[in-house]
């Protein structure tokens, strides 16, 4: 699935340029190898038959490198395909030669903790907290409690029924970011049949609120086609590790390419973002709704919201942003060979003196990457 850019004119009318992610950006890469291969005609014009070109030369420009430990892999297109999004990590290197590290890659997991209130709990070291994976006790290896700027997108339905709902949606979305950390990086993805990036990362709210106010409110519900084109947008920014995706619908999905699995399977992919739901649904959708955003959030260490009433998305959205500035991040090294593949469980618990019952929100396990070193 792809995100697409928004359409300055009718759809279909001269002077449309609404279009995916790839097909902008591989026009850029074309012109930009074009313009290098004429200024490397242009240099070897002024160089005599007799100069023998430097050794390795061929006029086309070496691909640049990627650096170690890059939290994720920039791909050429903005938003490739699902099939093209297996992590890559370069061998490492000595001057003596090349040598090949089986390192095992870091699970990082974002916690919530909340006391037998449901109130937030913010002040444990890392000492209370216990990992698990697929059973087995793991050994922590980082630990931070930090509030530090998050990658989040915004995901919020354009369809038909939405049109009496947007104002208060986007003001409500609007306070979220406000009460989000100065520096996160958001977009705002708007859609319906289609899913549309009307804003790409930034911090900045006036153009945040001006993408959010791009409202058309037809078509259908792809809301599984939208949600992994925006996990894959997030995942390919290579700048902040933490990811987050807010999505609010009034309505079950009824037009995707996707379904519910894969759409899981998408957010469950190691190191993956934590999903926050907004359920405006009605009686008749009541059922099937809840339990696809219930799932869809749970998997990720999220939380899904089912409000009665409009009114109650502000404080939801406020919520949502105390609940994202108060996690713990916390790393592990699998002792479960990366060569097996497949998905594997997590639990993570939490003890404290001060407490009776806490209770730990993250991700519910991930997909591991065969090979990955």
């Amino acid at each position: 699935m792809k995100l697409k850019t928004r359409c300055t004119g009718d759809e279909g009318q001269p002077g449309c340029v609404c279009a995916p992610f790839q097909r902008w950006l591989s026009l850029v890469t074309v012109v930009g190898i074009c313009l290098v291969l004429v200024a490397t005609t242009g240099e070897s014009r002024g160089q005599t038959s007799s100069s023998p070109p430097p050794p390795g030369a061929t006029g086309v420009p070496e691909p640049a490198s990627v650096p170690n430990g890059a939290p994720a892999t920039q791909s050429n297109d903005a938003m490739p395909p699902i099939s093209r999004l297996d992590d890559q990590t370069p061998a490492d290197t000595q001057d003596s030669g090349f040598v090949f590290k089986k390192e095992v890659q870091e699970v990082i997991l974002h916690a919530t903790v909340v006391d037998e209130r449901r109130r937030l709990v913010t002040n444990l070291d890392r000492t209370a907290f216990s990992v698990f994976e697929d059973s087995v006790p793991q050994k922590i290896t980082s630990f931070h409690r930090e509030d530090v700027p998050v990658a989040m997108g915004i995901v919020v339905d354009n369809s038909g029924s939405m049109r009496e709902k947007r104002d208060k949606v986007n003001q409500a979305v609007l306070n979220l970011i406000r009460a989000s950390h100065p520096k996160d990086e958001i977009f705002v993805v708007n859609f319906s049949r289609d899913s549309y990036l009307d804003q790409d990362f930034t911090s900045d709210i006036n153009l945040l609120q001006q993408a959010l106010g791009k409202v058309s409110a037809q078509g259908s519900t792809a809301l599984y086609d939208a949600i992994v084109a925006s996990a894959v947008h997030l995942k390919n920014n290579p700048r902040i590790d933490r990811k987050v995706l807010l999505v609010i619908t009034d309505g079950r999905d009824n037009a995707s390419q996707e379904t519910l699995q894969q759409a899981t399977r998408r957010l469950q992919q190691e190191n993956g973002p934590t999903l926050y739901a907004v359920g405006l649904l009605g009686e008749e959708l009541q059922k099937s709704g809840i339990e696809a955003l219930q799932s869809l959030a749970d998997s990720t260490g999220g939380v899904a919201f089912f409000p009665k009433e409009l009114d109650e998305v502000d404080d939801i959205t406020r919520s949502v942003a105390r609940d994202i500035r108060s996690q713990y991040t916390i790393g592990y090294k699998p002792d479960n060979p990366r060569q097996n593949a497949g998905y594997r469980t997590i639990q993570v618990t939490a003890q404290a003196r001060s407490y009776r019952k806490l209770t730990v929100r993250t991700r519910s396990g991930y997909y591991a990457n065969a090979g990955a070193h």
